[in-house]
């Protein structure tokens, strides 16, 4: 399977810190890779930046081949995240209610 950068501490907002920069790099040579932009979510999210966190679990989940119900399932979760985030607790709840779904394939 893939090997996940160490995690680190996320930079200030605006300032996309050695992990992103790693994942937009890797990006750069497999940009349809639904795992890469996932992760970009997660760190996006931990920067305070919840507009581009959605943007990248939305563009990760429509990478995401058919079956993969757990990690759809985890793209919704961070989508339900990021719209909180931004003050969109009925798109938060939307996006909750259709992880449950797929966690339950």
């Amino acid at each position: 399977g893939a090997r996940r950068p160490p995690a680190a501490a996320p930079p200030p907002p605006g300032r996309p810190g050695p992990a992103a920069a790693a994942l937009e790099r890797a990006l750069r040579i497999e940009p349809a890779n639904p795992d890469l932009w996932a992760r970009l979510a997660e760190v996006r999210l931990a920067q305070g930046e919840p507009r581009q966190a959605e943007s990248f679990a939305l563009k990760a989940l429509g990478l995401s081949a058919p079956g993969e119900h757990l990690f759809a399932a985890r793209c919704q979760q961070l989508v339900a995240k990021a719209r909180r985030a931004q003050g969109d607790e009925a798109g938060a709840r939307a996006a909750e209610a259709r992880a449950r779904e797929l966690e339950a394939r």
